[in-house]
């Protein structure tokens, strides 16, 4: 199969090295790449011929250029600051591209709907990125689940501590309308697989919600979900260990661990892969979880129970 020519936004954060990755692995070529930042040294383990702009109006111009003498790009990967992606997807429809975007795909439920407007004029493609749902264990879960008696439902407790320093909240990450908030920032690819594996979402409960921890209870049609968010390290359930990173993941069923620790290595490789065999996640797979997490920050918390999850009845003590 003939290489597809990719052009990235966002080079040079955390996320953009798997992309990188991916694209490389699948076959695929970048010719472009866009960070505000200029430390984009990443690019020379991948793609070191890519042209790199720091300016979204040169960036813009070059690809216009590649397109009036037949070298149209085929895929936008987006990997920008939350608040930034409902532009550039837009941006790459514009140019008649597909896009690949990082999640949140949106951080408001309207704000896809009017992207899908977008898809259905250009006709290109709008892909996210939601590796959990084909990491391995979490696919042998999504069988059980399917497989067990259909009125059981199962009690769930999500865990996800990770634990980041000042530099956090001065960044667009602690600024609420730019990242959407913690539950977006940190948890919609969680709040995304529980619904893919047990169900829609019946009700959406808050018992906490701060700039770098929330809680609450989601009420699922095949569970009870008592999840609980955190960016503070003062939350982990032991000291964290020098040099290691200050991490806590943990996913109950049933009181049942669900192991799926390691295994991320290769997931945006078969995302991509999926993608370019048209298989990739559509707006109707993300817009569930961009719904939930727009609820979470827009409801107003009620006192904690004892059907509150553990680490904040820890924490009210």
């Amino acid at each position: 199969m003939e290489a597809k020519t990719f052009a990235l936004i966002g080079a040079c954060g955390y996320i953009a090295p798997r992309h990188l990755k991916a694209i490389k692995e699948t076959g695929n070529v970048l010719v472009a790449a866009l960070d505000r930042g200029d430390s984009a040294g990443v690019l020379d383990g991948y793609f070191p011929d890519a042209n790199f702009f720091t300016e979204f109006e040169r960036f813009d111009r070059h690809i216009e250029k590649l397109r009036r003498k037949g070298h149209r790009v085929d895929y936008v990967t987006i990997c920008s600051p939350n608040y930034l992606h409902d532009a550039h997807v837009r941006f790459a429809m514009r140019i008649g591209a597909d896009a690949i975007c990082e999640k949140p795909l949106v951080i408001n439920p309207w704000n896809a709907e009017a992207l899908g407007e977008i898809e259905i004029e250009t006709g290109r493609r709008i892909n996210t990125i939601l590796q959990l749902r084909l990491h391995p264990a979490i696919a042998q879960l999504k069988r059980d689940i399917a497989a067990a008696p259909a009125g059981k439902i199962y009690d769930v407790d999500l865990t996800y501590i990770t634990s980041r320093g000042r530099w956090y909240q001065a960044s667009w990450k602690g600024d609420e309308s730019k990242s959407g908030g913690i539950a977006t920032n940190i948890g919609i690819h969680f709040f995304d697989m529980l619904t893919w594996i047990f169900g829609a979402v019946k009700n959406n409960i808050v018992h906490l919600y701060q700039p770098n921890k929330a809680s609450g209870v989601l009420q699922l049609e095949r569970a009870r979900v008592r999840w609980f968010l955190s960016i503070d390290r003062n939350d982990l359930p032991s000291p964290p260990v020098q040099d290691k990173a200050a991490t806590y993941r943990s996913i109950t069923v049933d009181g049942k661990e669900v192991e799926f620790s390691e295994g991320f290595t290769d997931l945006h490789t078969e995302s991509y892969r999926r993608i370019l065999a048209g298989e990739g996640f559509r707006l109707q797979d993300v817009l569930p979880s961009i719904q939930t997490v727009y609820e979470i920050r827009n409801t107003k918390p009620v006192a904690a129970g004892l059907d509150s999850h553990p680490f904040l009845q820890r924490i009210l003590k």
